[in-house]
């Protein structure tokens, strides 16, 4: 029978357990950053010192590494140590370069678009002013409004000038005619 399209796949048991994919590079890493610590360096010392002591001065019976020897067993055990994490802080450090590159790259996509972004505003500031040279100002307006008024006065003096039987040119003052009802 053909499988549905519609219905999940039923799931297959697995023997290993699915890690994630870069689970092993975060667990490197960590071990790394914590064998770059005072506190390692601290917890290792102490380790040491208590297997020395242990198989120097402990009870002859319980020993299990020889001074005689020249504790071969710490001398496998600190080799061990060494062998895995110098691979260890290898594989963390090619993923801080990989982290380094990528932070680079955004880094200089982000300075892309802030220049675009400065060039814009630089050539929106120069349009700006190009149209605000062009555009009255306030004290523009004041002085041809002034001006105008100015002229309107002139005009207006000067037709009162040219005017025939205008009250100021052709009466005197005495001979105006009294205020009052006209008949």
């Amino acid at each position: 029978m053909p499988e549905r399209l519609d219905t999940p796949k039923a799931s297959r048991r697995q023997i290993l357990p699915r890690l994630q994919e870069d689970a092993f590079g975060k667990v490197s890493e960590g071990i790394a950053r914590f064998m770059g610590t005072p506190r390692f360096l601290l917890w290792l010392s102490l380790f040491c010192v208590a297997w020395l002591v242990w198989n120097a001065w402990g009870p002859e019976d319980l020993r299990f590494d020889s001074a005689a020897n020249g504790f071969t067993a710490l001398t496998l055990m600190l080799s061990l140590q060494a062998s895995y994490s110098a691979p260890l802080i290898l594989l963390a450090q090619n993923r801080q370069t990989d982290r380094d590159r990528v932070q680079a790259e955004q880094d200089r996509q982000r300075a892309e678009r802030n220049l675009a972004d400065t060039e814009f505003l630089a050539r929106e500031m120069a349009a700006l002013r190009i149209a605000l040279s062009e555009v009255a100002t306030r004290d523009f307006v004041r002085s041809e409004l002034r001006n105008l008024l100015e002229d309107l006065a002139e005009e207006r003096a000067t037709a009162d000038e040219d005017e025939p039987g205008s009250v100021r040119e052709t009466a005197p003052a005495d001979a105006r005619p009294a205020p009052g009802p006209t008949p």
